[in-house]
């Protein structure tokens, strides 16, 4: 949420405020929730506020992804919110675009193993986000239910390529379909969301879903509008133990990733 404050306002009062804002906003009771802020700047709106993004989370959801790392003997220095971690990597994919990005609307689809995410950015500001429920799970629940597979056997088949030779026609194709079906789906939500914006310019696949063969060809046919997998690794420098081949199966899977290797600790 953004929230504006006077500008003449300390550093340290500015803290308070937001905590005492905070409250207006977080449908829980503030010791249940880690919070965070940064000044945006100058606001629009008034000239002498400025605007304060507020960011919060269930204490639980951000324990859990700190313990992990803990766990690995890592020290965490941070948690990001989703959406911004895309928007910064987003920097990356932006030079593969016309203009590198700018005056463009572009609709980034990050389909995962459960969780189809939405971001729409303009001039690589996010400006809508929205989850579906659909993702990679199903079509290893198509494989295991269609060729009688055991969950695991059917992740297996999927990751190596073992399947019958009726897969693609038969599982596959249908949910690729699906895929860019749900993409389409969110998009037309995004635009009666939305009296600002009625098109999009492009739209780049992340997410594991997105490494399937000829899937951004379903969803620029289904969507009519062009479409290209995301590879945030095109622009950069490969040390002599990366494996070429692995890195580009997975790179539209770290997004995420990128963007919080990104994230400045300043």
């Amino acid at each position: 949420k953004v929230v504006s404050f006077p500008s003449s306002i300390s550093e340290r009062d500015m803290e308070e405020n937001v905590m005492l804002e905070a409250e207006n906003y977080i449908p829980y009771p503030l010791d249940e929730v880690r919070l965070d802020f940064e000044i945006l700047g100058p606001s629009a709106a008034d000239a002498d506020a400025v605007d304060v993004l507020l960011a919060a989370s269930r204490r639980e959801n951000v324990d859990a992804r700190t313990n992990v790392l803990e766990k690995a003997g890592l020290k965490p220095r941070l948690v990001d919110v989703e959406a911004y971690t895309v928007e910064n990597a987003f920097s990356l994919i932006a030079r593969q675009l016309p203009n590198q990005g700018n005056g463009l609307t572009v609709a980034v689809a990050d389909v995962g193993a459960n969780v189809t995410t939405l971001h729409v950015l303009v001039n690589g500001k996010i400006v809508f986000t929205r989850e579906q429920t659909f993702g990679g799970r199903m079509l290893t629940e198509d494989i295991e239910r269609y060729y009688g597979m055991s969950y695991q056997e059917a992740g297996r088949a999927k990751k190596d390529g073992s399947l019958p030779d009726d897969y693609a026609p038969k599982v596959l194709e249908p949910f690729k379909r699906s895929m860019a079906v749900t993409i389409t789906r969110a998009l037309q939500f995004f635009f009666s969301a939305s009296s600002q914006y009625q098109s999009i310019d492009h739209i780049i696949l992340a997410g594991g879903c997105a490494s399937i063969d000829g899937v951004d060809k379903i969803v620029e046919t289904e969507t009519g509008t062009s479409t290209s997998v995301a590879n945030p690794f095109t622009d950069m420098g490969l040390g002599t133990r990366v494996k070429v081949q692995a890195l580009s199966n997975d790179a539209p899977s770290m997004m995420i990733a990128c963007g919080l290797a990104m994230r400045s600790f300043d």
